[in-house]
């Protein structure tokens, strides 16, 4: 099986590099996909042997358009893309562990491992990020930026979903699994990814865009028997949107209700915390207001504008 790396960026600076380099000599074919960089990461790229596919920019990018266009232009003999963040490094011995397991497993079409953060102590916000890429191996329903894939698999289900803002390589597994195929994760380490999320206004845009992303899943695919983030699209509305609203129209007729509904927040508090810890709970609860606003989002203003938090 032959491999390339498919890797997409913008403005990524110094990373972008260092992510590059650790697939220099690594990968058959190592493309570069760039969704208008100003910092000179063209350039930079093409220094590091890549291939470079600029995206045009009259049309809204996305991720999702990103990783297509540089599965579009591999060379006939690839099998397998390695798809990857332009802030993140491949960890060494990840490519050879992925190649074995597809080798061995012509059902799966995914695999992908642990994404960790580089700097988990620089942030509350990178800290909890490092704990979100931390799922189980084994079957799984999704993968995330990083993974290798099965280009014939890729191309049969159509590719990643161009217009979608986030939440693309769930929604593309979908269609994998649909189709019979299957997303695996390894007990492997894969990549270090850089978060550089430290104000609090980052995170809220971030929390934004997943909910962005809930929404679109969930329209999308929504009706089929997995209920496609049908429970978190309603979780980020009810904490977010709806138990607060009925609390303010409360509040001026009947406030002792709007208090009893208000001890809801407290209650849920206690009950994430005691699952993952009262940071983790904390951050948790919190995180649905932004959520429910890009739900709300979503459904009011579909404009194709990307939603950046960096």
């Amino acid at each position: 099986m032959s491999l390339a790396a498919v890797v997409i960026g913008r403005n990524e600076g110094a990373r972008l590099g260092r992510s590059l380099a650790a697939l220099n000599g690594q990968v058959a074919q190592l493309i570069y996909v760039d969704s208008g960089s100003t910092d000179g990461s063209p350039a930079a790229a093409r220094g590091l042997g890549a291939e470079v596919v600029a995206l045009d920019m009259a049309t809204p990018f996305t991720a999702a358009r990103a990783r297509n266009a540089g599965a579009a232009v591999l060379r006939a003999d690839i099998t397998l893309v390695q798809f990857l963040d332009g802030d993140c490094i491949l960890r060494a011995g990840w490519l050879e562990a992925a190649q074995t397991y597809l080798a061995a497993h012509p059902k799966v079409a995914v695999v992908c491992g642990r994404r960790r953060e580089e700097h988990p102590e620089a942030s509350i916000y990178n800290a909890l990020i490092d704990r979100e890429w931390d799922t189980p191996p084994g079957e799984a329903r999704a993968c995330g930026g990083d993974a290798m894939m099965r280009l014939s698999a890729l191309r049969a289900v159509g590719g990643y979903r161009e217009d979608l803002i986030a939440g693309e390589e769930p929604e593309l597994c979908q269609r994998l699994r649909r189709a019979g195929w299957q997303i695996y994760r390894l007990d492997a380490e894969m990549t270090w990814h850089d978060a550089q999320v430290t104000r609090f206004g980052q995170w809220w845009r971030r929390s934004l865009r997943a909910g962005h992303g809930f929404a679109e899943g969930a329209a999308l695919h929504g009706k089929g028997p997995d209920r496609h983030w049908v429970a978190e699209t309603r979780r980020a509305l009810f904490w977010g949107a709806l138990l607060p609203g009925m609390i303010l129209l409360l509040a001026s007729f009947a406030p002792w209700t709007a208090v009893a509904l208000a001890l809801a927040y407290p209650l849920q508090l206690l009950r994430l915390a005691r699952r993952g810890g009262i940071l983790w709970g904390a951050f948790t609860l919190l995180g649905k207001f932004p959520e429910a606003l890009g739900v709300l989002k979503y459904h009011l203003r579909r404009d194709g504008r990307i939603i950046e938090y960096r």
